[in-house]
C-alpha cells in the first residue's frame, strides 16, 4: 500500500455521485487525470467548510467534479459560480448538476473567463482557479477586485508536475504561464502565499 491509498483510506469518502462522475470521466473523456480527485476534492470541500464563504467563484468547471466539492462544504446560504470555456462539455458539466441536491448553489457559465467575470454582479469570497495555465497571471489580475479583504483565491497545479523546475522552451507556454504567475505571487506584498504539494500543486492566496 503506498501513502496516497492510506491517506485515502482514512479521510472522508468522496460520495456515490463523485465516483460515478470519475468513473464516466475515465470511460468518455480524453483527460480525465484533470479532475481533482478524491484528496483534492475533500481538501476543497474542507477549505470552504473552514473559510465559509457565501459566494464563489470557478474559473476552469472542466467535469463539475471540484465545482460539486466546493458546493458541499457550503453554507445554506453560499452559492458558486462556475465558468468552462469548453462549449462541448456543456451537456455532461450540466448532467452531473442536475444530478446534485445542490444544483440550485451552482450557477454554470459558459464563455471565456476574460469576458464573463466582469460581467458578474459583487464580490467573492473565495476564487478557485484551473483553467487555462498560459493565463494564471490574467485570470489573477482579473478577480483580484473582486475578492474581499480576507478572501482567498486558490490557484491549481501551480507545481506543474515537477515542470517549475526545469527550463521550458519558448513554445511551452503552458510551463511558461505556471513560472510567470508564480513569481507574480511571489512577489505581490498585498497577499498572504503558500504552495501546498498536492499532487500538481495548491496555492493557497489571502488577500489581506
Amino acid at each position: 500500500m503506498n501513502l496516497e491509498n492510506y491517506i485515502l483510506e482514512h479521510i472522508d469518502e468522496e460520495g456515490e455521485q463523485l465516483k460515478a462522475l470519475n468513473r464516466q470521466a475515465h470511460v468518455v473523456l480524453l483527460r480525465p487525470r484533470m479532475i481533482a480527485g478524491h484528496l483534492q476534492g475533500r481538501i476543497l470541500k474542507m477549505l470552504v467548510r473552514m473559510q465559509r464563504p457565501e459566494r464563489i467563484l470557478e474559473i476552469g468547471t472542466y467535469t463539475g467534479y471540484a465545482t460539486l466539492c466546493l458546493a458541499e462544504g457550503l453554507t445554506e446560504k453560499g452559492e458558486i459560480h462556475t465558468i468552462e470555456i469548453d462549449d462541448e462539455m456543456e451537456d455532461f458539466i450540466r448532467e452531473q448538476f442536475e444530478q446534485s441536491a445542490l444544483k440550485n448553489k451552482i450557477h454554470l457559465h459558459i464563455g471565456d473567463a476574460r469576458y464573463v467575470v466582469p460581467r458578474l454582479e459583487g464580490c467573492f469570497d473565495m476564487v478557485f482557479i484551473d483553467a487555462d495555465k498560459r493565463l494564471y497571471s490574467e485570470y489573477y489580475d482579473l478577480i483580484f477586485d473582486k475578492v474581499r479583504p480576507g478572501g482567498i483565491i486558490l490557484a491549481d497545479n501551480t507545481l506543474w508536475n515537477g515542470k517549475v523546475l526545469e527550463h521550458p522552451s519558448d513554445n511551452d507556454k503552458q510551463t511558461l504561464g505556471i513560472l510567470i504567475f508564480n513569481e507574480k505571487i511571489k512577489q505581490d506584498k498585498r497577499i498572504e502565499k503558500v504552495i501546498l504539494p498536492l499532487r500538481d500543486g495548491l496555492t493557497v492566496i489571502y488577500k489581506r
